[in-house]
């Protein structure tokens, strides 16, 4: 009997793990939609395994092959949400592209209207929202493993523009006021009592070119103070270099 060549052998045996693999993860990003649904509805505490299985509809068993436990599931989908927020392949790439810095700026701030204005209902966000204003010991996690790194590219993006060091809180507080007032729409939503439901009712160009100038005015303004007092810190007698 002639031996089977170990190429086609292996061929052979690699169509079914392709086949396994792929149905996998057909079945993980399933299960993550039906949480991500859920947890965007009821909340992460009222949210079941056997709610989001049934959902799924797969066993309660997938749940813990793909995520470990209804921890990790909400982990994942946390992550998953910040990634459809803000992606860091996306924001690496435009932090390094060769836009000038106060471009780079307006891009950002116009993308972070755009998903607000036009992806209301995307449970991403509504599960952001939930998060934020009803905070979860998940949050921590959240924010090293998914917000800090974002954040200094932010801020290489925002000393590009000041010309101030990333390690300097005055940078720090710079991100706060460009960020806030997006994260405010994204949070918020349009069910938000108050101005928010205003704002949502101009074009989201308006919106982000009044953000846009608003934070550039602010950087800009902030930029001539932090030189100035640079100045006069390396002065001859001054505090600084006594």
């Amino acid at each position: 009997m002639q031996a089977v060549p170990a190429a086609l052998d292996n061929r052979g045996m690699n169509k079914p793990a392709r086949g396994l693999r792929s149905d996998g993860e057909a079945t993980r990003t399933r299960i993550l939609e039906a949480a991500g649904e859920l947890f965007a509805t009821t909340g992460y505490a009222e949210t079941s395994n056997k709610a989001i299985a049934a959902q799924a509809q797969v066993d309660l068993a997938s749940i813990n092959y793909h995520f470990g436990n209804r921890s990790g599931l909400y982990q994942a989908v946390l992550a998953a949400s910040h990634g459809r927020l803000l992606d860091m392949a996306a924001l690496r790439q435009l932090v390094g592209s060769g836009l000038s810095p106060s471009s780079k700026l307006r891009v950002l701030i116009e993308q972070l209207v755009e998903r607000a204005t036009q992806e209301p209902q995307a449970w991403q966000l509504r599960v952001l929202a939930r998060e934020v204003l009803s905070p979860t010991s998940h949050l921590q996690i959240l924010f090293q493993d998914e917000a800090q790194p974002k954040m200094a590219l932010l801020k290489h993006m925002l000393g590009e523009i000041t010309q101030i060091p990333p390690e300097d809180p005055a940078l720090t507080r710079c991100l706060l006021n460009v960020i806030a007032p997006c994260l405010m729409l994204l949070v918020g939503g349009r069910s938000f009592p108050g101005p928010l439901q205003e704002i949502f009712q101009m074009p989201s160009q308006t919106i982000a070119s009044h953000l846009y100038h608003f934070a550039i005015g602010g950087l800009e303004a902030i930029s001539r103070e932090y030189a100035e007092q640079a100045e006069i810190r390396g002065k001859p007698g001054s505090p600084a270099t006594k």
